[in-house]
């Protein structure tokens, strides 16, 4: 795809490091987080000069730092757990009014692109990422919907205001794929 695409390096990197990412995680693998620390620096980067700050920020700051977190909670034999309904609805409740929260204080940057789809993107993808270091199979649902919302950023990216996205587009088309596998995996298991 870097090849193709003319993005040789950062391209290929950020792809192969997304899927391996994502595929070892399926694999209850901990070492998916090394390969999920190196794609969420490039995507910190790609994402700043798109104008998508929430994503830039929460990726450095964030994302890495869980990266870390998991890799050394993984290292442990946790099991596959299931959220009670009570504190799924919690959660729930959680990721509407951070989103909304977050929506407000992305929309306050002059040059912030695609406030509320950058805002619920984030806080879905961090509340999915907490729930899978801590190997709860919802964090798979709650990426699903983080990468059908980073889908439709990147198109828009792509083919309207942003420049450099298309590889992220293609790693949000891998991602899609790979949440329904995972979702499908992690479900077999027995809670």
């Amino acid at each position: 795809m870097g090849i193709w695409l003319n993005d040789k390096f950062m391209g290929t990197l950020i792809l192969s490091c997304g899927m391996l990412n994502i595929w070892y995680a399926v694999l209850n693998r901990n070492y998916n987080y090394i390969f999920g620390g190196i794609f969420y620096l490039l995507n910190a980067y790609i994402s700043y000069i798109n104008g998508l700050y929430g994503i830039a920020f929460l990726s450095l700051f964030v994302y890495f730092p869980l990266q870390i977190d998991g890799f050394i909670r993984w290292k442990e034999d946790i099991p596959i757990r299931k959220l009670s309904f009570h504190i799924s609805i919690f959660i729930i409740i959680c990721l509407i009014t951070s989103t909304i929260g977050f929506t407000l204080l992305l929309s306050k940057i002059p040059t912030q692109s695609l406030s509320i789809l950058d805002a619920s993107s984030n806080i879905a993808n961090i509340c999915g990422l907490i729930l899978m270091n801590l190997k709860y199979r919802e964090a798979w649902i709650l990426w699903l919907i983080n990468n059908i919302i980073d889908l439709i950023i990147w198109i828009v990216m792509c083919f309207g205001i942003g420049s450099n996205g298309l590889m992220m587009l293609i790693v949000s088309i891998g991602y899609l794929v790979m949440n329904i596998y995972g979702i499908r995996e992690w479900r077999k298991s027995k809670v």
